[in-house]
């Protein structure tokens, strides 16, 4: 049975759970090296993944608009200082806005007053990085 130690040591390298560490590390023997690879081998293997983008205010509204039309995203949050303002599944943010105004203004006017950052959860593989 994997310790509390271990469990601490496993989600400090990647991220994960408590549920997600201890089961990795009993699949893999309590062996937190062999865990960690694994639960890291998951990640990358995901359909869905994030990207982050900080904006000013004002520009918030454009990039939405260009992140709705690009089609492969899933869901959008919109974060000021690790907090979340504003959080729709993309294919119901129009409709959202229609069904709830006060909510998507709430979001619009707190985001405008400063700078934020949007999370975009996309569908398909992320880009591969280019290599000078």
């Amino acid at each position: 049975m994997p310790t509390l130690e271990q469990i601490d040591t496993v989600r400090e390298r990647t991220g994960c759970s408590y549920r997600q560490a201890k089961m990795a590390l009993e699949q893999h023997d309590d062996d937190v090296i062999e865990a960690i690879i694994y639960l890291e081998g998951q990640k990358n293997t995901r359909a869905d993944w994030a990207e982050y983008a900080s904006v000013k205010g004002s520009e918030l509204v454009e990039q939405l608009r260009r992140l709705v039309q690009q089609g492969n995203v899933r869901r959008v949050r919109v974060l000021h200082d690790d907090k979340v303002l504003v959080e729709f599944p993309v294919t119901a943010g129009a409709l959202g806005a229609l069904l709830a105004p006060k909510l998507a203004a709430v979001g619009v006017i707190a985001a405008l007053l400063t700078r934020c950052t949007i999370e975009v959860i996309r569908a398909d593989e992320p880009p591969n990085p280019t290599t000078n």
